[in-house]
């Protein structure tokens, strides 16, 4: 008899590990998600700036005389300017 005894408590102990492992992947997951949700923010308050940037300086390149890429290239670094105080102040309020 106390060998069945022995036997439910390792079959009641293990359930209990694997419950236990089942909650922390759990937990883990939601962490992992907003984690990746996070750093795709970051990646588009950063990108978007810069896409803008380039697009409108080529249009103002192609619209006015005289500008080859001029424009391009002074928009594009203004909107990795941009990106960059954007991500800042987005980490700076949300950690």
């Amino acid at each position: 008899m106390s060998e069945d005894h022995e036997q439910d408590k390792d079959l009641q102990s293990e359930i209990e590990r694997q419950a236990r492992r089942f909650e922390q992947a759990r937990r883990d997951r939601a962490k992992i998600l907003a984690q990746t949700v996070f750093l795709g923010t970051l990646g588009g308050l950063f990108v978007l700036p810069v896409v803008v940037g380039a697009y409108l300086g080529n249009w103002l390149d192609d619209h006015l005389p005289g500008y080859s890429i001029h424009w391009t290239i002074n928009l594009i670094l203004l909107g990795v300017v941009v990106g960059a105080i954007n991500v800042y102040l987005f980490i700076k309020n949300h950690l």
